[in-house]
């Protein structure tokens, strides 16, 4: 029986640069392609490869194929273009609320 946490909030969003910080694939960097809010996971790119087992069908030949594998967000770390990986923060800047640099006070998003 699997015992998941209910996350509130995930900061992390979709085509993000994070920063493994745990694990088999500690240090490498990757853009998120999923997350997974409920399981309070994220899916990076080239992170927790593993092997599956794909049966032929007429799509598909078969085989052995590497994919990705979901990542806990507690071990995964946002990248600032100026600082590197950093904590998350909150402010609101004219009229919307953004995501902040904790160490430089950049904002983290793309708009």
């Amino acid at each position: 029986m699997e015992t998941t946490t209910a996350h509130k909030r995930i900061d992390i969003r979709r085509n993000d640069t994070v920063k493994v910080l745990s694990g088999r694939d500690k240090g490498k960097q990757g853009r998120v392609l999923r997350v997974f809010p409920d399981k309070g996971k994220v899916l990076v790119e080239h992170v927790m490869m593993v092997k599956k087992h794909l049966r032929p069908s007429q799509k598909s030949k078969g085989g052995i194929a590497e994919q990705e594998s979901p990542v806990s967000v507690s071990k995964v770390q946002l990248m600032c273009s100026t600082c590197g990986p950093v904590r998350i923060g909150h402010e609101v800047r004219g009229d919307r609320k953004v995501r902040v640099c904790k160490k430089c006070g950049t904002t983290l998003d793309k708009t």
